[in-house]
């Protein structure tokens, strides 16, 4: 099932904005945007909608919940507020950025009003969060419940390995098709974010562990599929939820909390600074183009890095 389903999407909303965000999704298809990138702004947009309809302590608030042309810069800050109370600063954050661009899109291209509500409304500062990376002995924790020659335990095993061994998204591993892996070179080719591909080599013990899932896959139902990983049942390709939720029952099994993809991310980046590698060469190894990442990825490590340089310069030893 597609992430953005626009009738789920805009159920409930008003003819206009329905109609608007309809035609608003097929400015951003055109140019290109990814699925993940349009399913986030229409849902911000819907949910200022809905939030006007039913939550707004605005009396006045019914002409812009029929209406985005109505909405006025003070509905904006009321659901700002509101998103910070009811999620988190972070949600509050990126639904600003959404509406950033839907009412960019309202005042230039469609021209429908003169000025968007968002010229003034301030971001919300969200609480900045420090993902631990997750250690070796824990990786190990994981990979131990991996261990047999079923299919899902050969197949959940290249998955992890993936992730550890390449510090990929939950999505870049989760969408590979057969013709993304080169057993020839042992690399593997990512669809990043925003149509930014890269190729990215991976380890002995990782083609090890794809090479045993693809001659077991080769046997299993639905072999004939492009998808790279399939189901357990049914012949159907496993989706990036459904790993998900593999990598969570996998941690819970080895006895960890808070096992997920982007973890083994954030631990890619500590080992490769850890080891002295170039930041430029870590951008494109991750898929990265804005320099704050390298400086937020692996964060949670950083004076465990900081203490080790310190004693390899021996500074003040030296007399």
């Amino acid at each position: 099932m597609p992430l953005l389903n626009l009738d789920k999407l805009t159920f409930g909303l008003s003819k206009t904005w329905a109609g608007y965000l309809r035609d608003w999704d097929r400015t951003l298809r055109s140019a290109s945007h990814p699925e993940t990138t349009r399913y986030n702004y229409l849902l911000a947009a819907a949910q200022l909608a809905r939030y006007l309809a039913e939550y707004s302590p605005d009396p006045d608030a019914d002409d812009a919940a029929d209406d985005p042309c109505e909405v006025t810069r003070a509905h904006i800050e009321f659901f700002q507020a509101w998103m910070i109370e009811t999620r988190s600063g972070a949600t509050a954050l990126n639904k600003h950025k959404g509406l950033q661009q839907f009412f960019k899109w309202l005042e230039l291209d469609e021209q429908d009003i003169d000025r968007s509500p968002m010229e003034r409304v301030k971001q919300p500062k969200p609480q900045k969060k420090v993902i631990a990376v997750i250690r070796d002995d824990d990786t190990k924790k994981v990979l131990d419940t991996c261990k047999g020659k079923d299919f899902v335990q050969l197949r959940d095993e290249a998955i992890i390995r993936l992730y550890y061994n390449t510090g990929a998204r939950l999505s870049e591993v989760g969408n590979l098709s057969l013709e993304d892996l080169n057993q020839d070179t042992d690399s593997v080719h990512y669809h990043g974010k925003g149509n930014k591909d890269r190729r990215v080599r991976y380890g002995p013990k990782t083609a090890r562990a794809i090479s045993r899932y693809l001659r077991a896959r080769a046997k299993h139902k639905g072999a004939e599929l492009p998808d790279l990983w399939l189901a357990d049942r049914g012949g159907k390709p496993l989706k990036p939820n459904g790993i998900k939720i593999m990598i969570k029952r996998r941690g819970l099994s080895a006895g960890l909390t808070g096992v997920h993809a982007h973890r083994w991310r954030h631990n890619f980046a500590h080992e490769w600074k850890r080891a002295g590698g170039d930041t430029g060469d870590l951008m494109l190894l991750l898929g990265w183009t804005s320099e704050d990442m390298p400086r937020h990825y692996g964060e949670s490590a950083a004076a465990e890095r900081a203490q080790e340089m310190q004693l390899r310069m021996g500074i003040g030893e030296h007399v």
